[in-house]
C-alpha cells in the first residue's frame, strides 16, 4: 500500500510545470515549493510533468533539479522523478558498473516480482543499450565459491543465482502445491544441513524458479519439520553475496514489508546513518508498499518509521523523505 498524499484534485501538468519553473527563477531555488509539488504526484504525473516542462521551456526538468538542487535532497529527488521500473534500473546500472556495490544490486532484483522484472529488464536496456544479464555476467562472476557447470570452467554461485532469477518465469499468484512445497523443504535440507558441503545447484533451482507463495510455505515446512527457518538454514550453509541473496528471496517471499523494515533499521542504526540506503528503500517503496513497512517497523522497532527518519535527516532533505512517508502512524 503506497504512503503518497496526492491532492484530491491535482493541477494539470502545464501548472505544475509553470510553479516548478517559477521556483527556479530568480535569486536561489524555492525548495519547499518543489518538494511540494513532485512529493505529491505519482509516476503518471511525474511523467507527464517532464514532458511538459521540456515541451514549454526547451530544458530537461531533471537537469535544471540537479543545477538547483545539492547534496542528499538532489540524490532523492532525481531518483524519485523516475517511474519505478527506470529508478531500478538506474540503481542497478549504477551499483554493477560504477559503484561496484553488489548489496545493493541483490536487494533491488531478488525483491522484485517477475513481472518488475521483466519489464525492468525491457527499460535497462532501452535506457543503457545493454543487456541487465550481460552487466550481471561481467560485474559478479569473480565473487565468491564457484561450481562447475558441466563441460565449462567453474562458475560463481552467486552470477548465477542473480541471473537465474531475472531470466526464469515464475508464477505470481497465491496458488500453492503444498505437496511440491514439503518436497521441496525435504530436498533442501538433504542438499545443505543433511550433508557434509552442500549441493548450491538444488538451492539456486529452487529458489529461482519457485513463486514467492510457493516459497513462503517451503519456509513453514522446513521449520515445522526441521525446527528452524530456511533463513537459520541457508546462514548455516552459505556465505557472501550468494547467502545475502537467497536470504532476501526468502524473506521478501514471506513478508517483503518485514524485510525492508529491517533494511531501514540497519540504515539507521548505530553511528551516522546510510542515507544512500535510507532514500532508496523509501523513494523505491512510496508508491508500492511503504504503508506495510511502516506498521511492521513500528511492530519491531517500538518506534514509527516517521520518529526515526526525523530524527537521523534534517532541513529540506528531511521534509521530502517526510512527505513520501506520509502521515505519521
Amino acid at each position: 500500500m503506497s504512503t503518497l498524499n496526492l491532492p484530491p484534485f491535482p493541477p494539470s501538468p502545464r501548472d505544475d510545470a509553470i510553479q516548478l519553473y517559477g521556483a527556479f527563477k530568480g535569486f536561489g531555488c524555492d525548495t519547499s515549493a518543489v518538494i511540494n509539488i513532485l512529493a505529491h504526484r505519482d509516476a503518471t504525473q511525474r511523467a507527464y510533468i517532464q514532458q511538459e516542462y521540456r515541451a514549454m521551456y526547451s530544458e530537461d526538468l531533471l537537469k535544471r533539479l540537479s543545477s538547483e538542487l545539492s547534496g542528499k535532497l538532489e540524490t532523492a529527488v532525481l531518483l524519485w522523478i523516475h517511474d519505478p521500473a527506470g529508478r531500478d534500473a538506474i540503481i542497478l546500472r549504477q551499483s554493477l558498473t560504477v559503484a561496484k556495490n553488489l548489496e545493493t544490486a541483490t536487494e533491488v532484483i531478488c525483491s522484485r516480482t517477475p513481472s518488475q522484472l521483466q519489464y525492468l529488464r525491457q527499460i535497462y536496456h532501452s535506457k543503457f543499450g545493454a543487456y541487465l544479464e550481460h552487466d550481471i555476467e561481467r560485474n559478479t562472476s569473480g565473487d565468491h565459491k564457484k561450481i562447475p557447470i558441466g563441460c565449462e570452467n567453474p562458475v560463481s554461485v552467486y552470477h548465477l543465482i542473480l541471473l537465474a532469477y531475472v531470466s526464469t518465469p515464475r508464477q505470481e499468484g497465491p496458488e500453492v502445491n503444498r505437496e511440491m512445497a514439503q518436497k521441496d523443504a525435504k530436498v533442501l535440507y538433504k542438499a545443505g544441513e543433511k550433508k557434509l558441503g552442500t549441493d548450491e545447484k538444488t538451492f539456486m533451482q529452487i529458489f529461482s524458479e519457485r513463486s514467492a507463495a510457493h516459497l513462503a510455505s517451503t519456509n513453514y515446512y522446513y521449520r515445522d519439520i526441521y525446527g528452524h527457518s530456511l533463513k537459520k538454514a541457508i546462514k548455516n550453509e552459505t556465505s557472501g553475496n550468494f547467502a545475502y541473496a537467497l536470504l532476501t528471496i526468502v524473506q521478501c517471499a514471506e513478508n517483503p514489508a518485514k524485510y525492508f523494515a529491517k533494511v531501514l533499521r540497519k540504515a539507521m542504526k548505530g553511528l551516522g546513518t546510510d542515507d544512500t540506503k535510507l532514500i532508496r528503500v523509501i523513494v523505491t517503496r512510496s508508491e508500492i508498499d511503504l504503508q506495510y513497512i511502516k506498521a511492521e517497523y513500528l511492530k519491531k522497532y517500538k518506534k514509527t518509521l516517521n520518529d526515526a527518519v526525523h530524527s537521523e535527516t534534517s532541513g529540506h532533505y528531511r521534509a521530502f523523505l517526510l512527505s513520501l512517508l506520509g502521515p505519521n502512524q
